[in-house]
């Protein structure tokens, strides 16, 4: 259970500094090589495209666990440290202050399922 809850905390904090990293690529005052990087690092980690296909065992997935942070990495030390420091900021309020809504999840949970239970009965009338 406390390794889940560290893989967890690991992401979040990965979440959040692509949402800095982000921000910094959007702030004036980091140098265009900086958000040129930044940019490519954004494109890959979000980019349904790999360099290595995820279908390939094991190498599909060390090259998203060991290109998208070696990237952020690469990108984080060619960013002013004072930018980052206040995109941080930033991007912590965001993750805090973001809503969640769990009458929102049910209403999306239950337009699937109405729509996973047209799809059957679509099947069915098409098969009989």
């Amino acid at each position: 259970m406390a390794a889940r809850r560290a893989w967890r905390e690991c992401a979040r904090a990965l979440k959040t500094e692509l949402h800095a990293l982000y921000l910094a690529y959007r702030d004036p005052r980091t140098p265009w090589y900086a958000k040129l990087f930044a940019a490519g690092v954004l494109a890959y980690a979000f980019s349904p495209l790999d360099l290595i296909p995820d279908p390939i065992p094991v190498l599909g997935q060390l090259d998203d666990l060991v290109l998208v942070p070696l990237g952020i990495a690469l990108a984080l030390r060619m960013i002013p440290p004072a930018v980052m420091a206040d995109c941080r900021a930033r991007a912590g309020e965001a993750a805090r202050a973001r809503p969640t809504s769990r009458v929102a999840a049910a209403v999306v949970v239950g337009l699937w399922l109405l729509l996973a239970g047209m799809a059957v009965a679509l099947v069915q009338r098409l098969l009989v």
